[in-house]
């Protein structure tokens, strides 16, 4: 099914037009009537019928609304414009809503990419751009949207771990945004048969289960030490090394290996530590007066 225009014609100038034909075949009746005129009261008849089966499909259209004409269960097309229209007679009209709507999606629990357990639910925005597929392809369409998006939802967290501590990867927690894009995509491909166009898809909700929330926390934590200790580590061997290089290379100093291994020491020590060093004054070795 696909939504096409209908017979429709401004409703205030057909109700002008309709109710002359009933005032002119009134008078066309009153007229057989006195002259005794089979054909001028049937005539008038078939006028009133004509005009009381048009008045009777005298429909009203709201803003952002429409209305899919049915005549004995055939489609046959939809009214997307606003105001009073006079359409086929003897027709089913059914409202349809074009504006836009919210869709807050129920708290889920999903395991993500490394079986961990998440609750996870999101927003919704979209809006009906095919009455036809909305009302014929799917049975109740909000229906429909509300299944696919939770379906979507799943499938999306699943395939993305909570969090890393690796740069390049798509975590559900560090790229909101991209998830969020990529739902909206697959989203749309589950609701175009509905007629449904996805205008944006947000994470509203994200956080690990509550039986293993703690245990999940500690990891973090720890796998945020162990990162920040690995930088911390790269950062003082560079240190180091280019203290070292501009000791030998602008002083002109030539260092021991002994001497090396002990001011690499020094410097790893002072960089890494997280409690503030003391300084050591080495004065040399004191040497006794002798007696004479």
């Amino acid at each position: 099914m696909n939504e096409k225009k209908t017979f429709h014609v401004n409703g205030y100038l057909g109700l002008v037009v309709l109710l002359g034909l009933l005032v002119g075949g009134g008078y066309l009746f009153y007229l057989g009537v006195e002259t005794q005129t089979a054909w001028q009261m049937i005539t008038a008849v078939i006028l009133g019928v004509i005009a009381l089966l048009f008045l009777s499909s005298l429909t009203i259209v709201s803003p952002n609304q429409s209305k899919a004409i049915l005549f004995f269960g055939q489609y046959l097309g939809t009214i997307r414009s606003n105001g009073l229209f006079i359409t086929t007679p003897l027709t089913q009209k059914v409202n349809v809503s074009l504006k836009v709507r919210n869709f807050n999606s129920s708290l889920l629990k999903v395991n993500d990419s490394d079986g961990n357990p998440v609750e996870i639910s999101a927003v919704v925005v979209y809006k009906v751009r095919d009455t036809a597929k909305a009302l014929f392809d799917v049975d109740y369409y909000q229906e429909f949207i509300e299944i696919q998006s939770e379906t979507a939802i799943r499938h999306i967290a699943s395939q993305y771990p909570y969090d890393t501590f690796k740069d390049d990867d798509i975590t559900l927690r560090g790229n909101t945004s991209e998830v969020s894009a990529e739902l909206a995509t697959e989203l749309q491909e589950r609701l175009s048969v509905a007629g449904v166009e996805v205008i944006e898809t947000r994470l509203n909700h994200l956080a690990y289960a509550t039986e293993i929330a703690s245990a999940m926390l500690q990891r973090q934590q720890a796998k945020a030490i162990l990162s920040a200790r690995q930088t911390i580590v790269e950062g003082a061997v560079s240190m180091t090394q280019m203290a070292l290089e501009q000791i030998e290379e602008g002083q002109g100093m030539t260092f021991s290996d002994d001497r090396k291994i002990q001011l690499i020491n020094n410097l790893l020590v002072s960089i890494i530590t997280d409690k503030g060093t003391q300084p050591v004054i080495n004065t040399g070795d004191a040497t006794r007066p002798s007696n004479s």
